[in-house]
């Protein structure tokens, strides 16, 4: 069976509190849980992860090399500055769309900028929830 991580970094277990006039209502477990489902009707196990913290992050994404194939992410914050976990996507050989709930170029300058442009083969920004979805389709038909 195919399997996909779907990764999320720092405050992204906040949703559903932290500024829903840009990150909506949803909270990360109900994002996750339609994710799972939406990944299930498709023949896709999907299994989810979240941490606030850089290093526990590189460590999943080391492991996604020999255990998943195809891992959607969420940097959160860490799209901006995180060249240690930009090293750990391009490190391995399994493919990663980076997903933003909001979309990043329509916001403050300092989120235009994602050091993992050309390390993840696609990315889906300002489609909320939606994106996650878009998300799986996109590793299924890479």
């Amino acid at each position: 069976m195919t399997r996909f991580l779907l990764m999320n970094g720092p405050n992204l277990n906040m949703l559903g509190i932290r500024e829903p006039a840009i990150y909506g209502a949803d909270t990360l477990e109900s994002i996750e849980e339609e994710v799972v489902e939406y990944g299930a009707k498709l023949g896709v196990d999907i299994d989810c992860f979240q941490s606030n913290h850089e290093g526990e992050l590189i460590d999943k994404l080391h492991e996604a090399h020999s255990e998943y194939d195809g891992v959607i992410y969420n940097p959160g914050a860490h799209t901006h500055y995180s060249y240690a976990l930009r090293d750990a996507v391009a490190s391995i050989d399994v493919p990663v769309v980076e997903v933003h709930i909001s979309d990043v170029d329509n916001r403050e300058d300092f989120r235009k900028i994602s050091v993992f442009d050309g390390v993840c083969f696609a990315k889906i920004k300002g489609h909320g929830r939606q994106g996650y979805l878009e998300a799986v389709d996109a590793l299924l038909d890479r």
